[in-house]
């Protein structure tokens, strides 16, 4: 083995994180800026703001051989199963050519029943990827997308240097399905699919739970640079019970109106949700239900109580919202959501739990949003 080199991380190799913090460790990547985690206390967001669904290491090199030195902090939900742990995915020119695991680091336990939480810390460990093809060449190093990760330290056995990239930059927020629910690995999410498929550099604010049209996540797309932005809106709405429907209009113009503020004719698609027949017309808050030790989730909201949000609901509000704005916003595009996975989808390839898709019907959504999004006639046709 040549003599290691070894290279800090900062922002010149992330790609996809908003800001880089500064731990004891090495470097900590966020999805939100530190002035938008210091307006909510919502332990749910802070959780997957800090899981880098969509960020990337990315650099040129002839190296052969990489050691990444990392501090995972894994998530265990208390009466599950423990849950594997997370994939980082390496690239080659856009291939994916190896995948590893890194063992140990802290662990963070969630009670979903009472909402409690317990953090056991750990140790950093080393990810390894080995016999890499020889000579120069572009790589990528996906960083798990549920599993908060503290970048320590990167050693090659040649040197690297920044990659460069001309491609449009995609902005997306969406729920826990565009953070990458049960996708396999962090490039299998749809979002990181359909970004291969349209050829676009990828910003992902997918926050699991966390798409609720908050005002701090609408300022951070505002002054995010982005040639075309999406935000999928709705499932969150519904399963936190959060507000109703006198509301929701109103919180949705303004959460648009603040990204307009930033970028006032860049491509905007809003995207409802995908078929969820708990809550198509049944209202929250969802709730977790463990079934045969396997996590499930229903609603339990009142049909019959006036003024509660459905997806069926919010689908024709956003809908009507949306045709309305683009009268005078010819760049303000809608998507129904169950043109990605919609009813007949679910009779063949149902939800696991209930509430979020398996991994093929991530590259399925991907392949949909591709030919929608970025095809001749799509929003985003380059």
């Amino acid at each position: 083995m040549s003599t290691w080199i070894t290279t800090s991380i900062d922002s010149r190799l992330v790609r996809g994180a908003v800001e880089l913090e500064n731990t004891q460790y090495g470097v900590l990547p966020h999805r939100l800026p530190a002035w938008a985690r210091a307006q909510t206390t919502d332990g749910q967001i802070a959780m997957v703001e800090a899981q880098p669904s969509g960020v990337r290491l990315a650099f040129r090199t002839s190296a052969t051989a990489i050691e990444l030195d990392v501090l995972p902090t894994k998530v265990q939900y208390a009466g599950a199963p423990a849950t594997p742990d997370g994939v980082y995915d390496l690239l080659v020119d856009g291939n994916l050519t190896g995948q590893a695991n890194a063992t140990g680091g802290n662990v963070f336990t969630v009670d979903m029943t009472t909402g409690s939480t317990e953090f056991t810390p750990g140790q950093p460990t080393t990810v390894s990827f080995t016999e890499l093809p020889a000579g120069d060449k572009n790589v990528e190093i996906w960083l798990p997308h549920r599993e908060r990760t503290e970048l320590v330290a990167m050693r090659t056995n040649a040197a690297l240097e920044q990659a460069t990239s001309d491609k449009r930059i995609w902005l997306h927020h969406g729920s826990s399905i565009s953070h990458g629910s049960n996708a396999d690995s962090p490039t299998q999410t749809w979002v990181a699919l359909a970004a291969a498929r349209g050829g676009v550099e990828l910003t992902s604010l997918g926050f699991g739970g966390g798409a609720l049209l908050d005002p701090f996540t609408a300022r951070t797309m505002r002054d995010l640079p982005a040639d075309l932005i999406s935000v999928k809106i709705g499932i969150n709405v519904v399963n936190a019970d959060l507000m109703r429907q006198r509301a929701f209009g109103p919180a949705v113009h303004g959460f648009l109106d603040t990204i307009r503020d930033g970028h006032p004719t860049t491509p905007l698609l809003v995207i409802s949700s995908i078929y969820c027949p708990i809550h198509e017309d049944t209202p929250g808050p969802g709730a977790p239900d463990f079934v045969d030790g396997k996590v499930q989730f229903k609603a339990t909201g009142d049909p019959n109580e006036p003024g509660r949000l459905t997806l069926n609901w919010i689908r024709a509000e956003l809908a009507d919202l949306t045709a309305a704005r683009a009268k005078d916003d010819p760049n303000l595009s809608y998507l129904d959501g169950r043109e990605l996975y919609g009813e007949k989808d679910f009779a063949v390839r149902p939800l696991p739990d209930q509430l979020h898709p398996d991994n093929a019907t991530h590259h399925a959504m991907a392949e949909r949003f591709a030919d929608l999004a970025f095809g001749e006639q799509g929003a985003f046709a380059s």
